[in-house]
C-alpha cells in the first residue's frame, strides 16, 4: 500500500492529465503506474464525463480500493450532457481543451497545493494535446511541465508541420476526393528527419477544408507549443525511428524516446513487486471469453481485427469487412463496438454469420495487449492508431493498414513502407481486397517476411526496455533533471 504522514510529505508528487480519449488515457495511465513505482505520490485527472464511464465501466472499487498515493481525481469538461456511452463531438472537445479546462485545471492544482495530506506538486504530467489547459497553470505555479505525446515521432513531426503545408499552397483541401488521381502522392520533401513523404501521409486534419477549421487548428497550434514543456517524452524506442528523433531533439527542448510502456511495465513486474500493476482505465468492459477462444487455436492461425475507441464505418464497409473475412477462410477475432457504424445500427449478413460460426470469433472490447500477445495471433486488421500499433511491433505481429484520421495515416506510412510490418487498404473497402491481403498476409510470401520482420522489431523494443535499455535510461534521466529542477 502506499505510504502515509511524514514518509508521504517527502514524495515526488506528479499530477498525470491525459487527453480524454480512451488510447490517450491509456498511455498516460501506464507512464503514471511507471512514476509511482519510481516513488511518486500520482494525482490522475479525467474530465467528469470519462470518469463516470471508468466507474461505470471498472465497477465503484474502481476509485475505492486505489493505493492512498494514487488518486483519481476530475474536472468539468464544459460540454453539454451526452448519452453515457457515447464518443464525445471531438470538435467541441477540442474548443473545451482549448478555452474551457484551463480555469478548472488552474484551481485543481491550486487546491493541491493546499492541501496538506499531499505532498507539494513537483511537476505536471500532461498529454501533449492538453497543453493550452495545463501550460497557464505550470507558469502561473512555477511546476516543471512535461509533456506526453501518446503518438510516434513522426506523427509528432507532421504535426508540427502542418501549416506549413498550407505556406506550400498544399492545404486546404476544397474536397477530400482531390487527393485521388495522384494529387495525395504529391512529395512532401521539406520536413526534417522523414523521407518519402506523400500528402497522403499527413496528419488527416488538414484533409478538411476551411482555414477556421477546429481540428485543424487546435492540432496544428498543439505542434506550436512543444516549447511549453520544460521536457517532452514521446512514447517510441529510439531504435525505431532514430532520424526524427534525432531531429526533433534539435527543435523541441529535451525530448526522451520511453517506450513501449507496457513493455517496461511488463519487465518491472517480472523482476519486483509491482504494487500498481493492476490499475486500469478502459472506457469500455472487457470481454476476455476471446482468450479462451484463442487457446485452442493453432500458432499464428488467427487474424485480430479491431478498429480502435473512436474510428466509424459506414454500414457498407462493414458488410464489405465482413464478406471478405468470410471469402479469405482465415480464422479471425474480430472486436466490434456498439457504436462502430457512424450513425446507424450494425447489422451483419446474415451469410457472414452462418459461414463463419465455426472459425470466426465477434467479441465485445478486448484486452487487446493479451491478444496480440497470444501465439495463435498472426496478423492484425488495424485503423493504425498509435496504441494498437506499438503493441503489434511489442507483440511481432505484422499489420494490414485502414487508417481512418488524425495521427493514423502517418503512422500507416511508417508500418508499411519504413518498418516494413505491414500492407495498407484501400480506404474504399471492397470484399475483394479484404480477401486477398487477409489471405496474402496470413498464408502467403508477403505476410512470411513481414512477419520475420515484426519478430525483429519485438526484440529491439524489448531491448529498449531491459534495466540499461534506451528507454529505461531516457525515463531515469528525465526523472533525476525533474527532481533537480
Amino acid at each position: 500500500m502506499g505510504s502515509t504522514g511524514s514518509e508521504s510529505a517527502t514524495k515526488p508528487h506528479a499530477v498525470c492529465i491525459p487527453s480524454p480519449a480512451q488510447s490517450h488515457i491509456g498511455a498516460t495511465l501506464k507512464l503514471a503506474k511507471l512514476l509511482h513505482h519510481k516513488g511518486f505520490h500520482i494525482s490522475f485527472v479525467n474530465t467528469e464525463f470519462n470518469h463516470r464511464r471508468l466507474v461505470r465501466a471498472r465497477g465503484p472499487e474502481f476509485v475505492n480500493g486505489m493505493l492512498s498515493d494514487f488518486q483519481f481525481l476530475t474536472i468539468p469538461d464544459g460540454l453539454p450532457p451526452s448519452d453515457e456511452d457515447a464518443i464525445q463531438d471531438l470538435p467541441m472537445l477540442m474548443d473545451s481543451m482549448r478555452n474551457y479546462m484551463v480555469g478548472p485545471f488552474s484551481d485543481l492544482i491550486s487546491s493541491l497545493g493546499s492541501n496538506p495530506s499531499v505532498p507539494p506538486v513537483t511537476c505536471i504530467v500532461s498529454d501533449g494535446f492538453m497543453t493550452f489547459a495545463t501550460s497557464p497553470a505550470a507558469s502561473k505555479y512555477g511546476i516543471p511541465l512535461i509533456h506526453l505525446f501518446t503518438i510516434p515521432g513522426c506523427a509528432l513531426m507532421a504535426v508540427k508541420h502542418l501549416r506549413a503545408l498550407g505556406d506550400n499552397g498544399l492545404a486546404p483541401l476544397t474536397d477530400e476526393s482531390q487527393l485521388a488521381n495522384g494529387y495525395g502522392n504529391t512529395p512532401i520533401d521539406w520536413i526534417p528527419g522523414m523521407k518519402n513523404m506523400r500528402l497522403r501521409d499527413m496528419i488527416h486534419y488538414f484533409r478538411i477544408s476551411g482555414s477556421d477549421d477546429t481540428l485543424f487548428n487546435f492540432t496544428a497550434d498543439t505542434g506550436h507549443k512543444t516549447d511549453d514543456a520544460t521536457m517532452t517524452i514521446v512514447h517510441t524506442f529510439e531504435a525505431l525511428e532514430p532520424d526524427v528523433l534525432h531531429t526533433l531533439s534539435s527543435m523541441i527542448p529535451r525530448v526522451y524516446a520511453v517506450g513501449p510502456l507496457h513493455l517496461m511495465i511488463d519487465r518491472i513486474a517480472r523482476e519486483k513487486i509491482f504494487v500498481s500493476k493492476h490499475i486500469e482505465c478502459n472506457l469500455l468492459e472487457e470481454h476476455n471469453e476471446c482468450l479462451c477462444w484463442l487457446d485452442s487455436k493453432e500458432p499464428n492461425s488467427v487474424i485480430y481485427v479491431n478498429f480502435g475507441s473512436i474510428a466509424f464505418m459506414t454500414q457498407q464497409q462493414l458488410v464489405e469487412f465482413a464478406m471478405g473475412l468470410a471469402n479469405s477462410n482465415q480464422r479471425f477475432l474480430w472486436v466490434l463496438r456498439p457504436d462502430a457504424v457512424d450513425g446507424d445500427t450494425m447489422t451483419l449478413p446474415e451469410e457472414f454469420i452462418e459461414g463463419t460460426r465455426e472459425r470466426g470469433f465477434l467479441s465485445g472490447w478486448s484486452p487487446q495487449e493479451r491478444v496480440l500477445c497470444h501465439p495463435s495471433i498472426g496478423g492484425f486488421l488495424t485503423h493504425c492508431g498509435w496504441n494498437s500499433t506499438i503493441e503489434s511491433l511489442s507483440a511481432g505481429v505484422p499489420m494490414l493498414c485502414w487508417p481512418c484520421f488524425g495521427d493514423q495515416p502517418t503512422n500507416c506510412k511508417y508500418i508499411c513502407d519504413d518498418w516494413g510490418v505491414g500492407m495498407e487498404m484501400d480506404s474504399n473497402v471492397k470484399r475483394h481486397e479484404v480477401e486477398r491481403l487477409v489471405r496474402e498476409l496470413m498464408e502467403g510470401e508477403v505476410g512470411k517476411k513481414m512477419r520475420g520482420k515484426a519478430m525483429e522489431w519485438k526484440k529491439m523494443a524489448e531491448a529498449a526496455v531491459c534495466e540499461k535499455g534506451s528507454s529505461s535510461m531516457n525515463l531515469d534521466k528525465l526523472l533525476d533533471e525533474v527532481l533537480s529542477e
